[in-house]
């Protein structure tokens, strides 16, 4: 098989394991802080938090701000494996 039928046929894969998903299951996707918030209330009821947050953004806006944070975290594990690769090559004899 050629590279590029290769290359074609994994996007078409990744493409599709990101869209089947959302187009067959019918699910809210809620986050892990509501659910948490939920178990904490039946636990215990009379539970009250330490402290409110200062600032609560739009959901859009958090869900921008942690994929940003999600983004940068990548980029920074690419520079540093493309760094320590750069490195080992420019180290090995030729």
């Amino acid at each position: 098989m050629k590279t590029g039928t290769k290359n074609i046929l994994l996007l078409a894969a990744v493409v599709l394991l990101a869209v089947l998903p959302l187009l067959f299951v019918n699910a809210e996707f809620g986050g892990a802080d509501g659910a948490a918030e939920e178990m904490i209330k039946t636990i215990q009821p009379s539970y009250e938090p330490w402290f409110s947050s200062l600032l609560e953004p739009p959901a859009e806006t958090e869900s921008m701000l942690f994929a940003l944070q999600a983004a940068i975290g990548a980029g920074f594990i690419g520079y540093v494996i493309g760094l320590f690769r750069g490195k080992a090559s420019k180290s090995k004899p030729q």
